[in-house]
């Protein structure tokens, strides 16, 4: 991958080494001894099939088909997932980076100012993709953009060696678990590729956020004290988003939350989903969402790293999206439910989330009567 030092022409520099960033990332990762395991050939062709399988799966129990034709699976190990989340990063910092890199010092990327501020940025991603990389199953990538490598986009990435070994610590049966795992992902994809609107609407939302950051080292200072006088009467300054939300002013406040309404709702519809999508191929779904909600709370310095990215605030999402579906369902059903997917007006709030009958009184007078 190239490291982009410089963008050719403008005479401006990458304020993150991204080169460096994907080194750190693969060293923090390791290796796992599954990656070398005989089982490892076996998931290869059982996503490939499984992955189509819950696809049609999906669509019948949410009624979202793609309009992007079938779902592509990749098995990847932890080096590839790093690559493919860099260039992910790389897609969705623009924004910020080009602004960022336009307040360097006007020196060559070998100027001693800007060679440590882009090689501590290197370091403190590729230290957050690492640790990430040894805890994914897997995920649907929809940010990398159209006209840059496009086999590599619309993928639905399985981490191998995390896979197997999880089935391998819990006693998970194989295809079971990898069927459940291909239903959550494909639910996602069924999200942003059979809703027309929800993709454009989302990276949209995340542009925006970025865009308008001021890149100005007093912010981090403030951001720093704000969280000081937080701790200090007794609040978690990291619970609500981690250090993006510190950044952030009020208008990236404003549109961070938007964000995190949308996400909330996509991951509750996600899990529910995959619970109910193949209840009768999946009969140790419990045990598996058992499993992976005790993993998901992780304790000690791997907890202080989920505040600090925002992960902690993801996890959330699940189970508050989760919440907000059951209360919509059970006031109007699926037909109430399916209101959600009609344009980003209709889209649940943060607080609606949180309070799931705001949303309901919202759409009610559309015409749906409530249960």
């Amino acid at each position: 991958m190239a490291d982009g030092g410089s963008k050719p022409g403008a005479g401006r520099v990458d304020p993150v080494s991204w080169d460096l960033a994907e080194r750190v990332a693969v060293r923090v990762a390791g290796r796992d001894p599954f990656e070398q395991s005989y089982h490892y050939a076996s998931l290869e062709p059982d996503f490939a099939e499984l992955t189509a399988e819950a696809e049609e799966l999906v669509a019948q129990e949410t009624g979202l088909r793609s309009l992007a034709g079938p779902a592509r699976a990749r098995v990847t190990d932890r080096p590839g997932w790093i690559k493919a989340n860099v260039a992910s990063f790389q897609r969705l910092l623009r924004p910020l980076t080009d602004r960022l890199g336009e307040r360097l010092p006007d020196a060559p990327a070998s100027g001693p100012i800007t060679a440590v501020a882009r090689t501590i940025s290197g370091v403190e991603l590729g230290t957050m993709l690492g640790w990430m990389s040894t805890r994914v199953l897997g995920q649907y990538d929809l940010l990398l953009v159209e006209e840059e490598r496009p086999e590599d986009q619309d993928i639905v990435y399985y981490v191998g060696p995390n896979v197997i070994a999880l089935e391998k610590r819990f006693g998970f049966p194989p295809r079971e678990f990898r069927l459940w795992l291909a239903l959550h992902e494909v639910t996602h994809r069924a999200q942003f590729t059979g809703v027309p609107w929800l993709r454009p609407y989302f990276l949209s939302l995340v542009e925006q956020g970025l865009g308008s950051v001021d890149p100005d080292p007093k912010r981090f200072l403030n951001a720093l004290k704000r969280a000081v006088e937080e701790m200090r009467e007794g609040r978690n300054p990291l619970a609500d988003g981690g250090i993006v939300t510190l950044l952030a002013g009020e208008e990236q406040r404003a549109v961070l939350q938007r964000i995190q309404g949308l996400m909330s709702l996509l991951e509750g519809h996600g899990d529910t989903t995959m619970d109910r999508a193949a209840a009768d191929r999946v009969p140790s779904a419990d045990r598996f969402s058992r499993v992976l909600r005790e993993r998901r709370n992780t304790r000690g310095a791997g907890r202080l790293l989920q505040q600090v990215i925002g992960l902690e605030a993801k996890l959330k999402q699940y189970e508050q999206g989760e919440a907000f579906i059951e209360a919509v369902e059970s006031a109007g059903g699926r037909e109430l439910l399916d209101q959600v997917w009609t344009g980003p007006d209709a889209l649940p709030t943060l607080d609606e989330i949180r309070e799931p009958a705001q949303w309901v009184s919202r759409m009610a007078p559309s015409g749906l009567a409530t249960r």
